[in-house]
């Protein structure tokens, strides 16, 4: 997870989501949780960019 995800990943958590998969469900997923609550957008943006990140072998 880069610095500048991670960033957004706090202040905006769908951008984050966005620059990682682009317009997917999990857009849509963070967009509403973000929208019930910051914090459940933020938990759910960290989780999403983690389990990417393992997918790909970046850890």
């Amino acid at each position: 997870m880069n610095f500048l995800r991670l960033v957004f990943a706090i202040v905006l958590p769908p951008v984050a989501v966005f620059m990682t998969s682009g317009v997917s469900s999990a857009l849509f997923v963070s967009i509403l949780l973000t929208l019930i609550g910051w914090v459940p957008g933020v938990i759910h943006a960290l989780w999403y960019l983690q389990k990417t990140d393992e997918r790909r072998g970046a850890y």
